[in-house]
């Protein structure tokens, strides 16, 4: 065996969370998550044979939910070739810092996986790769199943539904929130409660309309109402500034990292004045005090897509 590379993607939290119903009518969590496609985490595992497949050494240190699932990806792959399982080096670059609801660690755990898997020439599909995740971390968020809008169960590594082929067209204006705090995802409030289901049910519905009509005003407010929701789990007391320049500079709404502290201004990309809104949501939110961080588009356009914060990798001109 070989050095084998991986890499997947990140996201700016969620356009909807909270209780589902699945396909046998049992509330369920889950995540509708807005994707990003930069920056990525790359991930390379060097098999070293005659180690025991849990002895894997991960740099940076401290990486322990990748290591997990690299030793969970090597038992599966081996399995699968019939070759023998063994530990390695696993190598990670790229990313987001920790904490803050981009889906770092789980970009970290996909692409750990996918190496592995690349080392051991085997195929793991996105659902296989979904499970393991969530079997190394506890709850993951859709990242390896790319940019097609989903409804996840975010603790059992399943899609509930598939929403339908893309997002409509948005532009967001992301910020921090709570000062760019690190958020502990499993120690946030998880229990089901089946009334709440009821809530969430409408938002899905209304979410699955707008995808097929590519109505990107709908979208804006099924996010906004699940951002208002989520106050009751991880409060963001910028919430009312957020989306005092969402309406200030016409956005069509507001998104949130439900367990993280980033946000997003969302436009219709559409429009023909959406460079001059882009720039009055910067600037407003700079004189509301709130740390701009990042401009992007989903589907994802990376040209012209700016980042001014050392919260993520600069890959163009500073704005600040």
């Amino acid at each position: 065996m070989t050095t084998g590379l991986g890499q997947a993607t990140c996201h700016h939290g969620e356009l909807l969370q909270g209780v589902f119903l699945d396909d046998n009518g049992h509330p369920v969590r889950g995540l509708v998550t807005l994707p990003m496609a930069d920056p990525l985490t790359r991930a390379e595992f060097t098999p070293r044979p005659g180690t025991g497949p849990h002895r894997i050494a991960v740099d940076p240190p401290g990486r322990d939910k990748a290591v997990r699932a690299a030793a969970l990806a090597v038992a599966e792959c081996a399995r699968a070739t019939g070759r023998t399982p063994t530990g390695g080096d696993l190598r990670l670059t790229g990313g987001l810092p920790a904490g803050l609801g981009l889906g770092s660690s789980t970009s970290d755990v996909t692409a750990a996986i996918r190496a592995v898997a690349d080392a051991y020439g085997a195929l793991m599909r996105p659902a296989s790769v979904a499970r393991t995740a969530v079997a190394a971390e506890g709850a993951s968020d859709p990242v390896m199943l790319g940019e097609r809008p989903v409804l996840f169960a975010q603790r059992e590594g399943r899609v509930l539904e598939d929403l339908g082929a893309a997002l409509p067209e948005l532009a967001v204006v992301g910020c921090l929130t709570g000062h760019g705090r690190p958020v502990d995802t499993m120690r946030l409030p998880g229990t089901v409660r089946s009334r709440d289901a009821a809530v969430y049910e409408r938002l899905r519905t209304a979410l699955r309309a707008a995808v097929a009509d590519g109505d990107a005003a709908e979208v804006g407010r099924v996010s906004t109402e699940s951002a208002i929701l989520n106050q009751r789990v991880l409060p963001k007391e910028e919430l009312g500034k957020i989306r005092g320049v969402a309406r200030h500079c016409e956005a069509v709404g507001i998104q949130v990292a439900h367990s993280g502290n980033v946000a997003g201004v969302l436009f219709d990309a559409t429009v023909p004045d959406l460079s001059a809104r882009i720039e009055a949501a910067v600037s407003r939110l700079r004189s509301e005090g709130l740390t701009p961080t990042r401009v992007f588009s989903t589907p994802s356009r990376t040209d012209g897509e700016r980042t001014w914060t050392t919260t993520y990798a600069t890959h163009s001109a500073d704005l600040t």
